[in-house]
């Protein structure tokens, strides 16, 4: 039996209505899953596998009737303790699907609403959904603080040399859409960004490439680079 973390009446409701929609797909015929850990999950190029007609349309269910009671609409969320999905990449977004599923992401966030998500997805599901968020149009950003906005606009493309933080535009891109697993920021709730730069900060998300770049951010740094993405 599987052991979910303790869920709100709401998110229990969400995950009968995710397993209501889940068992159509045992009668489809549709090429076998991969193996959660195998190399093909590992490789980038698999997300650009074509998708059938039926997983889309599954994918499009499920994420209307269950992902959007907190990513909303079109994956754009209102409540910055979910993040926007929109226009993410779609190789990202398939490495956090998996990771979910797999709990190797076990930061508070993920163990308190996704772990229980992610284990009911079936893994046929995991590219169909990351290709159907990742085609929707991206948030609007939000304008903030113009001195903020500018202090994190130079950290964001230069980094601080003198303390070794590196340029997060090396990685996210200069216009910070991201790039195949690294993620779009772009748009992004600034209060969810700095939960997961405090996290990965504090090894509560391992992300060991990019906690030797954060760590040094100070939560002045933080707060205006993360004004400046939100304002993109």
């Amino acid at each position: 039996m599987i052991a979910f973390p303790s869920f709100p009446g709401s998110t229990l409701r969400t995950l009968t209505v995710l397993a209501a929609l889940l068992t159509g797909l045992a009668s489809m015929t549709i090429a076998p899953a991969r193996a959660a850990g195998s190399a093909a999950e590992a490789d980038p190029a698999t997300a650009s596998a074509p998708i059938s007609p039926a997983l889309a349309a599954t994918a499009r269910t499920v994420a209307a009737q269950v992902c959007s009671s907190c990513h909303g609409g079109n994956g754009i969320s209102v409540s910055p303790e979910f993040p926007i999905l929109a226009s993410q990449q779609r190789d990202y977004l398939a490495a956090q699907l998996r990771a979910f599923r797999a709990r190797s992401r076990a930061e508070p966030d993920a163990h308190d609403y996704m772990w229980g998500m992610a284990t009911m997805l079936d893994e046929r599901l995991v590219e169909p959904l990351a290709a159907y968020y990742a085609g929707q149009p991206a948030a609007q950003g939000r304008p903030g603080d113009p001195a903020l906005v500018a202090r994190g606009d130079a950290l964001f493309h230069n980094g601080l040399p003198e303390r070794g933080v590196a340029a997060c535009s090396g990685c996210h891109g200069a216009d910070a859409t991201g790039n195949t697993v690294f993620p779009r920021l772009a748009g992004q709730h600034a209060e969810y960004l700095t939960r997961q730069i405090v996290a990965i900060q504090g090894k509560l998300r391992d992300s060991p490439v990019m906690h030797g770049i954060v760590r040094e951010l100070k939560p002045d740094e933080i707060q205006a680079l993360t004004a400046w993405l939100a304002s993109r």
